[in-house]
């Protein structure tokens, strides 16, 4: 109503004058003040100078959350979805990072930009911070880790809790910034000093509220289950300890949430039950028991929902965390370690309770049936990748795998090759990245960073991961049950045009129209993929392409070219994969699972994951910024992979860590920016600097304490570069006069999982 009368008046409107033409009596003027003041913090109505009242859209207002930049500006990233508006120095005074605020438009900026000015804070993000103390001229204050967050924080005389110059510390914001005054914070919390060992992640954990500490509830809960499987937890379940299923992961790695075993498949008609389900062939006819060639796959994943129920202990913990969070040296699990590695992890000589899908995959690689049951398994042996795929490629094993076991090996392996030759069938994209894994000394210090190498045992478990996730959707799917699946949207129209100009310079083009698919990205990626300009093109390409999320609603998977799909194959380290195994229990019993509210769970866990990333990301940076203490002023060859208008960010080749050229280091000329072909452009000499291009850098500063490295680029005789007379540093772009007869070059995609499985596991 009070929106409707300030619509209808069209006038800001006194307090007075509009409780009169509400009807407001004397006695609910109290009431209708409160009602007045959370709608002014909601942002749906202001006063003006004069104090009247008036609809904020009305006034020009925007509502939106301040995005802060280390350089001290900061930009307003609007509700609805409308053009940023660049916020001066003087206006992130008024706020900090993360707060949501109003802000009215004020006009464009020098470089064209949509400047606003902040009205009022609505929402403050912020309740405390980390940061180190500083002490000068008998004033303390805390310059916040975050570098977002630009203000310092002064610290009264009492309020240091002992905390000496330059400690880390946790402080309490007992005052927010305004126009006038600056913020005002109180410790809570001494970390120690900077370069203490694991301050990084100790940092990591407060700055991203990363959850690190189990309640009592919950480590209780998880104890009482012990460490054996229960007689009585069998009850209802197919035993089929007697298969010998084996676990495939990583050398350190602890978690182990999958098991598989394959068989061949034996004349007959498939089985029958409560959770089984025919799929139509990709022609949409019904693959009949006539064509059974092909093999019965296994995938066993731990039955966490057997012991985390919706609502207890351990499920609000769980659901807090969203996720378990891979630090270098160390794990913040999602459950306690009881079970996360003891009971619910899949290891080998002891039973277990597990969720099964079993599949029938023919020799084309299609699922042509499918169910779901719990079981008891027991892992025959815990396999590394490096052992079964040195047995692959015909070598030894070190140790040795058991003989008994090489059977269903091969046979994993031969459904394996089937399920990867659908997926280029398929169309799915398979971006050729680089993982990294950091090798430390006893010290806690990087002693060098490696690249891991993928082989086909990788390759192998995600492709039996993604075909058992596939399956967990389209049951879900079948059976009418809500759930979280796991979406990837296609580029946007303003990536998809920015994508499509730069192939055009490259005489290519992106197949699909306004909507291309998968297949059109996979065939581009076949195309290019011998091409000197191959690595800026997928970069490019990537870039394009939309973050994948949770979501109740399901619209595919893009990049995995999947109509469905779903996380149901980890959910020790996975809330959402918890509540896929949950919604499966609920079919087979014939019930509904209620979960709540899906779409808020799909943006929390969407949330925690990007929390986690950005968490890692984080401790990662600043283990390669100490790392690279000791080699300021060595030379390093490397790539080009970020173009900005004010430098470039360079890859080394050796080390894999990225760094700064800043423009003002590439010489005197005027360099402009070409946001859409990622590179910089001298006005008068004509340089050009484009992203993929190669490059020789020697390093010139490193600060650990804003996580920044610096470059120079120098020539073959090792001189700084920086001045007329520079060669191209781009990539050829080849002149090509009928693009559609590359068709005839296109080869098989070399298959990497984009998603899913087991990607993130450390």
């Amino acid at each position: 109503m009070i929106l409707e009368v300030l619509d209808r008046e069209g006038v800001p409107l006194a307090e007075d004058r509009l409780a009169s033409l509400l009807g407001i009596e004397s006695q609910e003027r109290e009431g209708f003040g409160r009602r007045l003041s959370a709608m002014e913090r909601e942002g749906q109505v202001m006063r003006n100078r004069r104090g009247a009242i008036l609809v904020a859209d009305k006034a020009g207002l925007v509502k939106g959350r301040v995005i802060g930049h280390s350089d001290g500006f900061g930009f307003l990233k609007p509700e609805d979805g409308s053009e940023d508006l660049f916020l001066a120095a003087k206006q992130m005074h008024k706020a900090l990072h993360g707060d949501v605020v109003l802000a009215r438009v004020t006009g464009l900026d020098r470089r064209g930009r949509r400047e606003g000015s902040i009205v009022e804070v609505l929402e403050r993000a912020n309740s405390r911070i980390v940061g180190r103390l500083f002490v000068e001229q008998g004033v303390m204050f805390i310059a916040a880790e975050d570098k977002r967050i630009s203000q310092d924080f002064l610290v009264p005389p009492d309020g240091a809790k002992g905390a000496k110059h330059g400690q880390v510390v946790v402080a309490e914001i007992i005052q927010q910034p305004t126009k006038e005054s600056e913020p005002i914070a109180r410790v809570t919390e001494i970390l120690g000093n900077y370069a203490d060992p694991g301050m990084e992640i100790e940092i990591a954990l407060r700055k991203h509220d990363l959850p690190n500490v189990f309640s009592s509830d919950s480590e209780k809960q998880a104890a009482k289950f012990g460490d054996k499987v229960l007689a009585k937890d069998l009850k209802g379940r197919k035993d089929l300890r007697d298969l010998p299923f084996v676990t495939i992961d990583g050398e350190t790695a602890k978690d182990f949430d999958d098991a598989v075993y394959c068989e061949p498949l034996t004349p007959g008609p498939s089985p029958k039950g409560e959770g089984s389900r025919n799929l139509p062939s990709p022609s949409g006819r019904r693959v009949g028991d006539e064509g059974r060639k092909g093999w019965r796959l296994y995938v066993a994943i731990a039955d966490v929902s057997h012991y985390v129920r919706p609502g207890d202990a351990l499920d609000r913990d769980s659901q807090e965390r969203g996720n378990s969070v891979y630090f270098p040296r160390r794990v913040i699990p999602m459950l306690p370690e009881a079970l996360s590695n003891e009971l619910c992890s899949l290891k080998p000589k002891v039973d277990r309770l597990t969720m099964v899908c079993e599949m029938e995959v023919s020799t084309s690689g299609t699922v042509r049936h499918y169910q779901f049951y719990p079981a008891v398994i027991h892992s025959h042996a815990r396999l590394t990748y490096t052992r079964v795929a040195a047995l692959l490629e015909g070598r030894e094993p070190e140790p040795p795998i058991e003989k008994k076991l090489h059977p269903s090996i091969e046979t994993l392996y031969a459904v394996f090759k089937a399920l990867l030759g659908a997926r280029a069938k398929r169309g799915a994209i398979d971006f050729d990245s680089v993982e990294t894994q950091m090798i430390f000394d006893e010290h806690g210090k990087i002693e060098r960073i490696v690249r891991v190498e993928r082989n086909d045992a990788h390759r192998l478990i995600e492709e039996c991961m993604l075909a058992a996730n596939v399956c967990a959707s389209d049951f879900l799917i079948a059976n009418g049950q809500p759930t979280l699946y796991r979406i990837h949207e296609g580029p946007t129209p303003e990536k998809l045009e920015a994508l499509r100009s730069m192939l055009k310079d490259f005489g290519l083009t992106l197949g699909g129209g306004d909507e291309p698919h998968a297949k059109d990205y996979a065939a581009l990626l076949s195309r290019i993929k011998d091409q000197p300009y191959a690595g800026l093109l997928q970069t490019v390409m990537l870039r394009s392409l939309r973050q994948a999320v949770y979501s109740p609603e399901n619209v595919g998977h893009f990049g995995l070219a999947y109509e469905g799909y779903t996380h149901f194959t980890s959910p020790i380290r996975r809330y959402p994969d918890l509540l896929v195994h949950r919604a499966i229990k609920a079919v087979l019993s014939g019930k509904t699972y209620d979960a709540g509210d899906w779409n808020a769970l799909g943006v929390h866990c969407s949330e925690t994951e990007r929390r986690a990333d950005d968490a890692t990301r984080d401790v990662e940076t600043w283990l390669k910024c100490y790392f690279m203490q000791d080699h300021v002023g060595d030379e390093f060859e490397g790539t080009v992979s970020g173009v900005t208008g004010f430098g470039l960010f360079v890859t080394l080749d050796e080390l894999f860590i990225d760094g700064l050229v800043h423009i003002s280091d590439l010489g005197s000329d005027y360099f402009q920016f070409d946001q859409q072909r990622h590179l910089l452009r001298g006005e008068r000499t004509g340089v050009r600097y484009q992203l993929g291009a190669r490059v020789k850098v020697r390093v010139v500063r490193v600060d650990i304490e804003t996580a920044k490295i610096d470059f120079v680029l120098v020539d073959s005789a090792g001189k700084a570069r920086g001045g007329e007379g520079e060669m191209p540093h781009s990539i050829p772009v080849p002149v090509i006069a009928k693009p559609r007869d590359q068709d005839k070059k296109h080869s098989k995609l070399d298959t990497r999982l984009s998603d899913g499985g087991k990607k993130k596991r450390k």
